[in-house]
């Protein structure tokens, strides 16, 4: 099992390593030592713990769609030449760029401050792991 220590475990929830430490001591996470003595909780616990606080902008559009992958954040940057552009979105703490035709840009009314949805097609997505790791 992979084991992360509490400033890693803090990161991958964007909280601070105080609230995990709290979220240890108050029982919603369990913690063990390391072999040097440090505390660290297991990957799928934290897996777990994730995905039930997950908290999501709500997807205005109100649409169906079969992509699962729906990011709502708002445009950050969007930098356009005369036939195509390149837009900056952050969605919570991700950051998503997509490249669009300058036109689509115009059509969608498109520019910092926009309020918007990346839909991510899952057979377009990459999964990487560090170096060593599985």
């Amino acid at each position: 099992m992979t084991q992360l220590r509490i400033g890693a475990a803090a990161r991958f929830l964007g909280v601070s390593d105080d609230t995990v430490r709290r979220w240890i001591d108050g029982g919603i996470l369990t913690s063990t030592r390391d072999a040097s003595g440090r505390a660290v909780v297991d990957a799928l616990e934290l897996a777990g713990l994730a995905h039930r606080n997950a908290v999501l902008p709500g997807d205005p559009s109100d649409i169906g769609r079969s992509a699962r992958n729906r990011f709502v954040g708002i445009v950050t940057d969007v930098i356009m030449d005369t036939v195509m552009a390149q837009v900056e979105l952050q969605c919570g703490p991700h950051r998503v760029v997509s490249l669009m035709s300058s036109e689509a840009v115009r059509e969608l009314g498109l520019r910092q401050g926009s309020i918007a949805i990346a839909v991510v097609k899952a057979t377009t997505v990459i999964i990487e792991t560090p170096a060593g790791k599985a």
